[in-house]
């Protein structure tokens, strides 16, 4: 459920969803159809073999952020208007992005700031809250402005 409202989330901003198997689900999962209601026909997505894989067609660089609890930095900390295009990198909610990624590439680490004794955020929540400060930052562009329509 949660990467069908990701998906559903990445359909109505216009971001591509990147899916790096293996995953816990099949894409025709009822339940993933079903938070995503009627939103697939309308999202760009893109499936990787594996991790390695997707590192290997959009290496870490300055525009690839890993989003993880144990972070050194905050998520609203990074300049993301300076880039054209911004990746951000979310584990499985169970365990999140190997460790060994996360410490070869600590400059590339965001956080949500919470409390500390708990483990983590909902995954698709997580998803919502850093790239909506991805659009903020880039002034929502190419997306509906509601006052328009009064």
């Amino acid at each position: 459920q949660n990467t069908g409202n990701i998906a559903r989330t990445c359909a109505a901003i216009g971001a591509k969803l990147h899916l790096v198997k293996p995953l816990g689900f099949e894409i025709n999962d009822k339940y993933l159809k079903r938070a995503g209601l009627d939103y697939w026909d309308k999202l760009d997505i893109e499936e990787h073999e594996s991790l390695e894989q997707f590192l290997q067609k959009y290496p870490i660089k300055n525009n690839v952020f890993m989003a993880t609890t144990k972070a050194k930095h905050c998520y609203s900390d990074v300049d993301y208007a300076k880039f054209d295009e911004v990746f951000i990198l979310f584990g499985k909610e169970t365990k999140g992005l190997p460790e060994d990624l996360l410490i070869n590439n600590l400059d590339s680490t965001i956080r949500i700031p919470m409390k500390h004794a708990l483990r983590s955020l909902n995954l698709s929540n997580s998803v919502a809250i850093i790239v909506y400060e991805v659009l903020r930052q880039k002034g929502f562009e190419s997306l509906e402005n509601i006052s328009s329509y009064f």
